[in-house]
C-alpha cells in the first residue's frame, strides 16, 4: 500500500464518523483493517475495531461536519516521521507498520484511545516486532497452509494468551541445549500426568516471544502439531501420507520451524493401514537428516510402552526427564500464577490458601502429581466460591434489561408491522449490545480485579475431602468431643474390653490431631483371643465410630489366601491373566475408599509371601498393584485377629463363667505372655516389630454377658419399634439369655440364636395367631422359668 492510499483509507474512516479533520484516531482504525501485520498485532492484544469506533461516537463527542477541513497536527507530524524512516532505507517494513509503531511511541490521541479500552500499547508494540523480526508476512503463510490448518504457533500465543511459567528455567535451559545440538537435538519431555510437560514448552515459547533465549534461538516458532485433526477425514488410502508429508516439506523448508507434538507417543501407528506407514516412519528419514526439529512429550508408561519398542525412533531423540516438583517448588510456581485464577474467578487467593492445598493435595491425593492437583484444588475452589456469590453488576443487569425490554417492543412493532418503528428500535438494540460488550470486555481486561470472596481454609479441606474421601476438614467442637470420648462411646458397645479399646482408641486420637508417623498407617494392631469376645465386632464399631460409615470396614478373611497363587488377589492378577483389568481385592478397594478400617481375620491362615506384602504397608504405607498403581494406606487403621495360644489358654482351669481372680493384672500378665510366645512360634521377627501393639481379649464373665444382651435385646426392642409396636423386657428375661445363650467355648456368639429362639420367634407367633394391636405393648417378661409373650393395655 503507497502513501496515497494509505491517506485515503484514514480518510474514509474520518468520513464514516463524520470528523472536521483527520487525526490518529482514524489512522488506527485503518489501520484494524489492512488485514496485514499491524492489524494482526492490534487484534492478537484485544483491540477490537467495533468497540474503538464507538469509543469516537461516545466518549469524544466531537462536532459532526459533512465536509472534512484538513488533518490534525499530531497526524502530520507522525506522518512525516513514517515518510521519513522509508526515505532512509527502511525497506523491511510497510508504511502501515511504521505509521502504528510511530502511533505507539508517541503521546498520541490514538494510543489513548487503545488505553481507555484497555489494550496495552507496549504489548501491542511487542506482538509487532515479533511478527516483524520473524517475517511473519501474509506471504509467508499462504506458503504453508497445512501448519496453519494442522497447528499452532505456540510462540504467537503466547505473545497475549499463555500463562507464565515459573520455576522451570533449568528443564527450559536443557530443551535449548538439546534443541541446539549437532544430532540428536530432538528432546521429548518424559513424566507423570500433571508435573509441567506441555507448560514448559509453553514456558520456552513464552521466552521466545520476550527474546528471553540465546541468539540462536531467537525468531524461532514452536508449532503444536494436533495430530487427531491431521488423521480426521483420511478415509482414503494414501491420505494420511499425503497430509504428514506436505506438512513436513513445509517445515523443512523453513529454518525457523520447530515442530512440538504433545502425547508423541500417538505417532506411533497414527495413520496406518494395512501397507502404508504410519506418523513415526514418514518422519523418520527426515530426522535422521537433521532436516527436521521436534519437541515430544508423553508419560513414563507410554514412553515405555510405544517408544522404547521402536528403537530407530527412540535413538533420534533426546529423553529429559521431568521430575514432580517439590511443594516448595509448587507453591512458588502457583503464587507466580494465580492471578490469572483469581482474574478469570474473580475470587482472592492468599498465600496461606496456597500452602495448604499444596501441601494437603500432596498429602492426600497420591495417585496424581505436583502442581497439576494443587492448582486443580485451587481452581475447583474457587469455581465454588464464584457460583455461590454470582452476582451480575447493577450496571451490566440494567443493560440487560434493556437489552430485553428493546427486543420485547421490536417483535410488537414488527407485529403491527410497524416496520419504521421496528428500525429505530433495532438501532437502539445494537446501540446496547455494544456497550453490553465494551463492558465485558472492560471487565476481562482490566488490570483491577473486584474481588466477590476470597478462598477459606475450610474450603479446601473440603474439597480435598471429597476428593480423596478422607475427614481433612479442621476440627469442629462436634468432632472434637467425639474424638475426645472415643473411649468412652466404644465402651459403651464393646463389652469387656476396655483394655483394647484404650489402646486403638489413643492410637486414633495421636492420628487425628496429627502426631502419626505420615508414612505409616493410623494404627496396626494384632487382636488376639478366644471367639466370640468381640475382635471383629471391636473393628467395626471402629469403623461406625470414626468414619461414620460401617462400609468403610474392609474385611479380607485370610482363610481364602491359604496358597500361594492367591497373593495375586489382593494385588491384582499379572499381565496376560484373567482379571488383570479388574485390580486387587485389597488395592482396589483401599484406592477407592482410602479412609478405612482394613481386618485381616484369621492372619495365622494366610500363606507366607501374604506377610512380604503386609511388611511393606506395615513400613511404608504404600503399596503397589499389579498396574504399577500406588495406593495409600496412610489413613487406613489395620487390625489382624489371630487366634494363637487359643488351644493353651482353653486348657486353663476354668469352668463355666471367669472368675474374679482371672481378671487380675498378673493373670492377664501370663495370658499375654502365652499369646506372644504363640506369635512368635507363627511370625517372623520382621513381622512382629512392625506392629503397633498386640492386644490380648479377655474372655467374657458373666456381668459382661448380661451387658451384651442388654445391648441386643435394646436392638430388637428398637427393631419392634420401627414396626409400629411398643416393647420392655424384664431384668429377668436379660439373666435368662444370659444363662441360655452363654457358652465358654464359643463366648457371645450364642447369644443371638438364644434371642432368635426365645424371644423374636414368641413375638413372630404372636402376631401371626391373634395379631396385637397398635395400641397395645408387648411385655417380654420370665414366667414359670420360661420366658413368655403378654399384650399389655397402652
Amino acid at each position: 500500500m503507497n502513501f496515497r492510499e494509505l491517506m485515503q483509507k484514514l480518510v474514509d474512516e474520518a468520513t464514516v464518523l463524520k470528523s472536521k479533520y483527520i487525526g490518529t484516531e482514524h489512522a488506527l482504525l485503518a489501520l484494524m483493517k489492512t488485514g496485514g501485520l499491524e492489524s494482526k498485532a492490534l487484534s492478537t492484544a484485544g483491540a477490537d475495531y467495533i468497540l474503538l469506533n464507538e469509543y469516537l461516537k461516545n466518549r469524544l463527542n466531537r462536532e459532526e461536519s459533512s465536509k472534512i477541513i484538513g488533518t490534525t497536527q499530531e497526524l502530520k507530524d507522525i506522518m512525516d516521521d513514517v515518510l521519513l524512516q522509508k526515505k532512509r532505507g527502511n525497506k523491511d517494513n510497510t508504511l502501515e507498520e511504521l505509521l502504528l509503531i510511530n502511533l505507539l511511541v508517541s503521546d498520541t490521541l490514538a494510543k489513548e484511545m487503545l488505553v481507555d479500552t484497555n489494550v496495552n500499547p507496549q504489548q501491542v508494540y511487542m506482538i509487532l516486532d515479533y511478527y516483524m523480526t520473524n517475517k511473519l508476512k501474509s506471504s509467508q503463510l499462504t506458503k504453508t497452509p497445512n501448519l496453519s490448518k494442522y497447528g499452532q504457533d505456540l510462540v504467537e500465543k503466547a505473545l497475549a494468551k499463555i500463562d507464565g511459567v515459573i520455576g522451570r528455567d533449568k528443564e527450559i535451559n536443557r530443551i535449548i541445549q538439546v534443541l541446539t545440538r549437532r544430532t540428536k537435538n530432538n528432546p521429548i519431555l518424559i513424566g507423570e500426568p500433571g508435573v509441567g510437560k506441555t507448560a514448559i514448552v509453553e514456558g520456552l515459547a513464552k521466552k521466545i516471544a520476550q527474546n528471553d533465549v540465546p541468539d540462536i534461538m531467537k525468531g524461532m516458532r514452536i508449532i503444536a502439531l494436533d495430530m487427531a485433526q491431521m488423521v480426521a477425514g483420511t478415509k482414503y488410502r494414501g491420505d494420511f501420507e499425503k497430509r504428514i508429508s506436505d506438512t513436513l516439506k513445509e517445515v523443512t523448508s523453513l529454518e525457523n520451524v520447530i515442530i512440538f507434538i504433545d502425547e508423541i507417543h500417538t505417532i506411533v501407528g497414527a495413520g496406518s493401514s494395512e501397507g502404508s506407514l504410519d506418523a513415526s516412519n514418514i518422519m523418520k528419514p527426515y530426522l535422521t537428516k537433521g532436516e527436521l526439529k521436534i519437541i515430544g512429550a508423553t508419560t513414563v508408561d507410554e514412553y515405555r510402552m510405544f517408544i522404547e519398542k521402536e528403537a530407530a525412533l527412540e535413538r533420534r531423540l533426546q529423553p529429559i526427564q521431568i521430575e514432580e516438583p517439590s511443594v516448595e517448588e509448587t507453591i512458588e510456581i502457583i503464587k507466580g500464577i494465580k492471578k490469572y485464577y483469581e482474574k478469570f474467578h474473580r475470587i482472592k487467593i492468599t498465600d496461606e490458601i496456597i500452602e495448604e492445598a499444596v501441601k494437603l493435595s500432596d498429602r492426600y491425593l497420591v495417585d496424581r502429581f505436583l502442581p497439576d492437583k494443587a492448582i486443580d484444588v485451587i481452581d475447583e475452589a474457587s469455581s465454588n466460591l464464584k457460583v455461590d456469590s454470582f452476582k451480575i453488576p447493577e450496571e451490566l443487569k440494567k443493560l440487560q434489561d434493556e437489552y430485553a425490554e428493546l427486543n420485547k417492543q421490536k417483535e410488537e412493532a414488527v407485529n403491527i408491522q410497524n416496520y419504521e418503528k421496528a428500525a429505530f428500535i433495532r438501532d437502539k438494540i445494537n446501540e446496547v449490545e455494544l456497550k453490553i460488550m465494551e463492558f465485558n470486555q472492560k471487565e476481562e481486561e482490566s488490570d483491577e480485579i473486584q474481588y466477590t470472596s476470597e478462598i477459606t481454609v475450610e474450603k479446601i479441606r473440603s474439597i480435598i475431602s471429597e476428593w480423596a474421601k478422607v475427614p481433612v476438614t479442621k476440627l469442629t467442637k462436634e468432632e472434637n468431643e467425639r474424638y475426645r470420648d472415643l473411649d468412652k462411646n466404644l465402651k459403651g458397645t464393646v463389652i469387656g474390653q476396655d483394655d483394647a479399646v484404650e489402646k486403638v482408641s489413643k492410637a486414633i486420637k495421636r492420628a487425628r490431631v496429627g502426631l502419626k508417623d505420615k508414612d505409616s498407617p493410623i494404627g496396626t494392631f494384632i487382636f488376639v483371643g478366644p471367639t466370640g469376645v468381640g475382635k471383629t465386632y471391636l473393628a467395626k464399631q471402629l469403623a461406625e465410630e470414626i468414619f461414620e460409615n460401617e462400609n468403610s470396614l474392609i474385611r479380607i478373611d485370610m482363610s481364602e489366601y491359604m496358597e500361594k497363587h492367591a497373593v495375586s488377589k489382593l494385588i491384582g492378577s499379572p499381565p496376560g491373566y484373567v482379571g488383570y483389568d479388574e485390580g486387587g481385592q485389597l488395592t482396589e478397594k483401599v484406592r477407592t475408599n482410602p479412609y478405612s478400617v482394613i481386618l485381616f481375620d484369621e492372619i495365622e491362615k494366610a500363606h507366607p509371601d501374604i506377610f512380604n506384602i503386609l511388611l511393606q504397608i506395615l513400613d511404608e504405607g504404600r503399596l503397589s498393584d499389579s498396574q504399577g498403581r500406588e495406593v495409600d494406606f496412610t489413613n487406613t487403621i489395620i487390625i489382624m485377629t489371630s487366634n494363637a495360644g487359643a488351644s493353651q489358654l482353653s486348657k486353663r482351669n476354668t469352668i463355666g463363667f471367669e472368675s474374679e481372680e482371672m481378671k487380675s493384672k498378673r493373670d492377664y500378665e501370663h495370658t499375654k505372655e502365652i499369646v506372644n510366645n504363640a506369635l512368635k512360634n507363627l511370625f517372623k521377627p520382621e513381622f512382629l516389630n512392625r506392629i503397633d501393639d498386640i492386644i490380648v481379649f479377655n474372655r467374657l464373665n458373666k456381668e459382661n454377658i448380661k451387658e451384651i444382651v442388654k445391648l441386643k435385646l435394646d436392638g430388637l426392642i428398637d427393631r419392634i419399634s420401627e414396626m409400629g409396636y411398643e416393647a420392655k423386657y424384664t431384668d429377668k428375661v436379660v439373666e435368662k439369655i444370659a444363662e441360655v445363650g452363654f457358652d465358654d467355648a464359643y463366648g457371645a456368639r450364642p447369644l443371638d440364636r438364644a434371642i432368635k429362639t426365645e424371644i423374636e420367634d414368641l413375638i413372630a407367633q404372636k402376631i401371626l395367631e391373634s395379631g396385637i394391636s397398635k395400641n397395645k405393648k408387648i411385655s417380654i417378661i420370665l414366667r414359670n422359668s420360661k420366658i413368655s409373650i403378654n399384650e399389655l393395655g397402652k
